[in-house]
């Protein structure tokens, strides 16, 4: 069934928006600060990145918090002595005098404190960006590497679900867009704890001050909330158009593509399409940074309005004489920073609050979970396989698709058969594979290895057991020897082995040639790399299946890069070196499947025929399905007979007849 995503994972059918877009859900003021919730486990993620790290960095913050009220009250404390030095009667007449008289000890222990001060200030200040910036750094690579091995215990269902790649794209992002929040969120904390001194010093002198000030700042706060709510809901929106903003720049220029753009003339027609998109997500940007601009200079003026009527009143109260000119400099200056921490707090809240509607994306990513999993206790997988895998009436529909891939198979591969699949494009033989390996499981039927339920065996162990190199397989931008060790990733120190497996598939003809042998980067992505042709890149492809050593060997299209000379040696080596091993070759050419032991005839998702090779050759006239493999060339025999002879061979059809085919 097709499967559907919500914040919190899967969840029943998302509404639909203008377009056809998923709506996001936070909207209401309430919904938005009820993000807030995303807080705490996203800190646990902080402290588990470092706590030491992390612990420093609280402390410094801490201390970093106490020394701007520190510094100010100082000040004020240096400007009460220099008044009070400037009325002492007989004051001295020059520096020297002054010095002499030790009135300046003071002062001079007060200016050197609040040196000590700012330097201090300035110390703590770049060890705590330093911690930040250490801290940010090891947060984005843990999160990311959690963010890799989540993705892998997903099924592939979900990784050719859109919803879920628009779902996986804004959760990467997250792994290096909320470090910022990381610092901000140390950053409030600290600015909470020096509000709390300096407004310790205002209640002193007049405590209905702060509540003006909180009074004042209110509108531009509600203004922030609104306008964090309206930007998340832009991006959660436009998350499938950048993702195709992304891959039009890809496609427009990398290497992968160039040879077409190039050939076909594309790049106007990419240019004019990526123009297009970033001029509908500029457009809302553009719209939304306005009014943010113009309302937010509205609402802050308020606040302003509120400070100075704050200021002449400090002012008035001085020249009444209730407050010194240091008292003066302290609440004025106390004040302003007041003003200024309180809206930077509230405003910096309602960011936290906008940033944590974000943290939705990353979280709700990780709640999601797979459905095709390892039972609790699962069965010993069987070393080696006695009887091999059946096929019980089988049926598999990919998700959101009326047509079935395939339907009512029914079939033994039997341990150490070679069996091959054929049939047109569409057939169902790529699909077979990947119920066989669990990369789906079935809507009908079920999958018997040794007789018991495929679902019965630890999944790991399976797929550990079946080496699969599909026709769109991978080109690793890695060396060469990474590229043949995927296949068996955790022997990649093994030399031996991966020379090994690059001898059985021919490939080592190929990196003998390359200049750094198997230390070759190869791809043109990375500095110094070297490309492979299709057929090269092909043999790589395939020593991977050597690597893996696997008791099921299952190749989908192996050869059809490769010239014919290429091929027949290919497989006249895999028939020698599968010998033992259950193998399954998937192929649209007779030439592919000659040396195995049975064929497989699939048409429209069912099995059409079935039949040794020799027999399906002898019934190609007769047969509509095994006229689609390549006729004998000049000079070929059918495998097993020699010119003159006739004979008379069968091919079982399920549900038919056996049908005697003359030659």
């Amino acid at each position: 069934m097709p499967r559907n995503y919500t914040m919190g994972g899967r969840g029943g059918p998302l509404p639909q928006g203008p377009g056809g877009r998923t709506p996001p859900a936070p909207r209401s003021l309430r919904e938005r600060f009820g993000a807030l919730r995303n807080l705490p486990p996203f800190l646990k993620l902080v402290w588990q990145t470092s706590p030491s790290l992390t612990a420093w960095n609280l402390v410094l913050r801490l201390l970093r918090a106490l020394l701007p009220v520190a510094t100010l009250y100082v000040g004020k404390l240096i400007i009460d002595e220099v008044i009070r030095l400037a009325k002492t009667p007989g004051a001295p007449a020059s520096f020297h005098d002054w010095l002499a008289s030790g009135l300046l000890v003071h002062l001079g222990w007060l200016l050197a404190s609040e040196f000590a001060l700012a330097v201090l200030a300035d110390v703590v200040g770049r060890v705590v960006s330093l911690l930040d910036a250490l801290l940010s750094e090891q947060f984005t690579n843990i999160t990311s590497v959690r963010l890799m091995e989540h993705a892998a215990t997903l099924d592939l269902e979900d990784f050719e679900d859109s919803e879920l790649q628009d779902r996986l794209d804004r959760a990467r992002r997250q792994t290096t867009g909320r470090t910022t929040l990381m610092t901000q969120l140390f950053g409030q904390a600290q600015d909470l704890v020096t509000i709390v001194s300096f407004a310790a010093g205002l209640v002193v002198y007049a405590p209905w001050l702060i509540a003006l000030l909180l009074l004042a700042l209110v509108p531009a706060f509600l203004g922030e909330a609104h306008f964090n709510a309206q930007s998340y809901s832009l991006n959660y929106v436009r998350t499938p158009e950048r993702r195709e903003l992304d891959y039009v720049r890809q496609t427009g220029a990398s290497v992968e593509t160039a040879k077409e753009v190039k050939i076909f003339g594309l790049t106007s027609f990419l240019i004019e399409r990526y123009r297009r998109l970033a001029a509908q997500i500029y457009e809302d940007n553009r719209r939304l940074a306005t009014n943010r601009a113009l309302w937010g200079g509205v609402l802050t003026a308020i606040g302003t309005v509120g400070y100075y009527v704050a200021y002449a009143f400090i002012a008035w109260r001085t020249l009444r004489g209730d407050f010194s000119i240091g008292d003066l400099t302290f609440l004025a200056g106390s004040f302003r920073r007041l003003r200024n921490l309180l809206e930077d707090l509230l405003i910096g809240f309602t960011q936290v609050a906008g940033q944590a509607l974000y943290l939705d994306d990353l979280f709700s990513f990780f709640e999601i979970e797979a459905e095709i999993v390892s039972p609790r206790e699962p069965r010993p997988f069987p070393m080696p396989i006695r009887q091999g895998f059946t096929f019980e009436d089988v049926g598999f529909r990919y998700p959101g698709a009326e047509r079935w891939a395939v339907r009512h198979l029914s079939f033994t591969l039997q341990a150490g058969e070679v069996l091959a699949l054929v049939g047109e494009n569409g057939a169902g033989k790529t699909t077979l594979v990947k119920l066989l390996a669990r990369l789906y499981d079935s809507d009908e039927g079920r999958i018997l290895l040794d007789g018991y339920d495929l679902r019965e065996y630890d999944l790991d162990e399976l797929r550990a057991n079946i080496g699969v190199i599909f026709q769109d397989f991978m080109r690793y931008n890695f060396t060469a020897a990474e590229n043949i060790a995927v296949g068996r990733i955790e022997a990649r120190n093994d030399r031996e082995r991966i020379v090994t497996a690059a001898e059985r598939s021919l490939a080592d003809e190929v990196i003998e040639k390359l200049p750094r042998g198997y230390d070759q980067l190869i791809g043109k992505r990375f500095r110094n790399g070297v490309d492979l042709s299709g057929g090269e890149w092909q043999k790589v492809a395939i020593a991977r299946a050597y690597m893996r050593d696997a008791q099921v060997l299952i190749l989908d299209e192996p050869t059809a890069a490769l010239d014919a000379r290429s091929e027949f040696e290919i497989f006249q080596r895999f028939k020698e070196l599968s010998e033992g091993k259950t193998a399954v070759l998937i192929s649209h050419r007779f030439s592919s499947v000659r040396m195995a032991d049975r064929i497989l005839v699939l048409a429209e998702g069912q099995i059409e025929a079935e039949g040794t090779t020799r027999s399906c050759w002898l019934g190609v006239a007769a047969t509509p399905s095994c006229s689609s493999f390549r006729r004998p060339g000049i000079g070929e025999r059918p495998p097993g007979l020699s010119p003159p002879q006739r004979a008379s061979q069968t091919i079982v059809s399920p549900g038919s007849t056996l049908k005697s085919i003359a030659r």
